[in-house]
């Protein structure tokens, strides 16, 4: 059956084939590779990523607005511009996303964003490092990521590595309570912690297998609800120790306030002085979990697609 393209979206003839057939079809963001790591790391990883989720039997999905059109799956050459603009390039989040395709520029997308476009896609797998949430202080400041409004109304299933161990994850947790969004641990009961392998807080749900995953998310979708979010640990050998990667999240946050950063800015920010103050340590932990996820978003893909034949 052929998938009407919506407007504003322009599916590679890969993925499109792809979701034709009913194969399987993992979405990937690209803020991670315009704001979340330097070039040329950020190229490498994106390629790796992409040959991961191959390699377990998926296509990928890389996502960016580029051109005027959210662009799902990206050629090797729509990689190498996007990493090489970098952090020049917008950072688009749902609210930016009309703008963004009128005045044709180039935006990495969020967590958010690359759920709003992989549902137009019919993409109901993503894979990302960790989602955005609840800052720090957020009491006073209301910074509250517009990922947790996309999971609550947004039929996509995001594997990630926790929400990203700078928020305020015990506030994050609630409200995703709130909006409605089941919290998987995948191979775990706790929730993790981006860097580390656990936050210490129960998930709602330990599932063990893809296949597990994969039926939670056939009744998930059947039913019309929203996002499932899948908190899959770093793996053990890449996961930073607990209080080292706390004292620098901790001087990272200090250093923020003194410097006046806020909004869409922090999180990019406190993610460069976190590699600046770890010594690189927490950009090796990133790429790790970021490929980890998506093996792990390809093989729920592979077992989503199979309860559809």
């Amino acid at each position: 059956m052929q998938v009407p393209t919506p407007p504003f979206v322009e599916i590679s003839p890969e993925v499109a084939d792809a979701l034709n057939e009913g194969a399987a079809v993992v979405a990937l963001e690209s803020t991670i590779i315009t704001h979340g790591m330097p070039f040329p790391q950020n190229l490498d990883m994106a390629g790796r990523v992409e040959a991961i989720v191959r390699e377990a039997g998926a296509v990928p999905a890389t996502i960016a607005i580029m051109d005027g059109s959210f662009r799902v799956g990206l050629t090797a050459d729509d990689l190498q511009k996007l990493a090489e603009t970098g952090a020049k390039a917008a950072k688009a989040s749902r609210r930016d996303v009309a703008a963004l395709l009128n005045s044709k520029a180039v935006a990495g997308t969020t967590v958010a964003t690359t759920m709003q476009a992989a549902e137009l896609a019919g993409i109901q797998l993503f894979a990302t490092g960790g989602i955005g949430g609840v800052h720090r202080g957020a009491e006073l400041s209301f910074d509250i990521s517009a990922d947790l409004e996309e999971l609550g109304r947004t039929p996509v299933a995001v594997v990630c590595a926790g929400a990203k161990a700078i928020l305020d994850i015990p506030k994050t947790l609630e409200v995703l309570e709130t909006k409605g969004v089941p919290v998987i641990g995948f191979g775990t009961e706790y929730f993790p912690a981006f860097w580390t392998r656990s936050s210490g807080l129960k998930a709602d749900h330990r599932l063990d297998t893809p296949a597990e995953v994969a039926a939670l998310l056939e009744t998930q979708f059947s039913l019309g609800m929203g996002g499932v979010l899948i908190g899959n640990p770093i793996p053990e050998a890449d996961a930073l120790e607990a209080d080292f990667i706390a004292a620098n999240i901790e001087q990272a946050l200090i250093d923020a306030d003194r410097e006046g950063i806020a909004g869409k800015a922090t999180t990019p920010f406190l993610l460069k002085r976190i590699f600046e103050l770890t010594g690189g340590k927490s950009l090796v932990s990133n790429i790790a979990l970021v490929e980890n996820n998506a093996k792990v978003a390809a093989q729920i893909a592979v077992a989503l697609a199979a309860l559809h034949r």
